[in-house]
């Protein structure tokens, strides 16, 4: 049976820790990728939306290099790295699947203005740095750093979600067959004026926030969040870690995990999980037993 798909490519399945933002790492690593999805889209309705944590974070360094002019904003570079990256998956998944249409898609998606994002960021984006470091450069260029493992890394707004923009796009090209690359790296913050006028806004918006409120807008039957991890695990780096490998909302909202990494992961499962659809996470190579239910974390609304 055909479903609808949301695939949401974490950011190994482009650019590993402290690898080079190069296209031909990220062609290499998008080898892979596809190759591990590319049943699922053969069989299925797929949109497939990805990270870009480290690519806008370049691509911000970039813009204040040697600049007499006021650097690009997050929305702007956001838009410049979704369109990079989109544009390297879909020349690997017309490679890959020749029969596959496909088709890449800028997404604007509206938050709020006042949402507390903006005051407290905590997304972390671009090159890991060593606290000595990170602490040099944060007045210099007027970051806010935050721990990332044994790193520190630069850290933005990451507001909320709210709505998808051009939706009838994409179900018109899943209607006609096609594959979809869209929303990545969260999709282009906008608000919205009262006379409905969209603005960018400097942020990054969390993409599996964006994957799991995509798959409820189009009434997917599924989200897959596609990491370097087997799945969600109780006690993540103690002795007692164990995998969860079915669980309800109410069950995994009562633990905690790791912000900016295995949190938003959770969290959008649970929201996905919360409107009647099946959520999994797990290694980008389980990608087809995830789908089938035998790998990974499944997540599903309780009876």
């Amino acid at each position: 049976m055909t479903m609808r798909i949301v695939i949401a490519l974490g950011g190994n399945a482009l650019l590993r820790r402290g690898e080079a933002s190069e296209a031909e790492i990220q062609r290499r690593h998008l080898d892979q990728a596809v190759a591990a999805i590319a049943d699922i889209v053969r069989a299925n309705e797929v949109v497939i939306t990805h990270g870009n944590g480290p690519q806008i974070g370049l691509l911000a360094l970039q813009s204040a290099a040697g600049h007499v002019m006021q650097p690009d904003p997050l929305d702007v570079l956001g838009a410049e790295s979704e369109g990079m990256l989109g544009y390297l998956i879909e020349q690997e998944l017309r490679s890959q699947i020749s029969q596959q249409e496909v088709a890449t898609l800028l997404t604007l998606v509206e938050v709020a203005a006042d949402d507390p994002a903006f005051r407290h960021p905590d997304k972390p984006i671009g090159p890991v740095y060593r606290r000595e470091e990170a602490e040099r450069l944060k007045p210099e260029r007027h970051w806010r750093i935050a721990p990332d493992g044994e790193y520190w890394r630069r850290v933005v707004p990451s507001p909320e979600p709210r709505r998808i923009i051009g939706l009838a796009n994409i179900r018109l090209l899943l209607d006609a067959g096609a594959t979809v690359v869209c929303a990545g790296g969260g999709g282009v913050p906008v608000v919205a004026a009262p006379n409905g006028r969209l603005r960018g806004v400097d942020a990054v918006i969390d993409k599996d926030l964006s994957a799991a409120r995509l798959a409820w807008q189009i009434g997917a039957d599924a989200l897959l969040l596609l990491t370097d991890v087997d799945a969600v695990y109780s006690g993540w780096g103690t002795a007692d870690a164990s995998p969860i490998r079915n669980a309800t909302p109410t069950q995994l909202r009562r633990q905690t995990f790791a912000a900016g990494s295995m949190a938003p992961k959770v969290e959008a499962s649970c929201r996905f999980a919360d409107s009647g659809g099946v959520a999994a996470i797990g290694r980008l190579e389980d990608a087809t037993a995830l789908l089938a239910g035998v790998a990974g974390t499944q997540v599903r609304r309780g009876g």
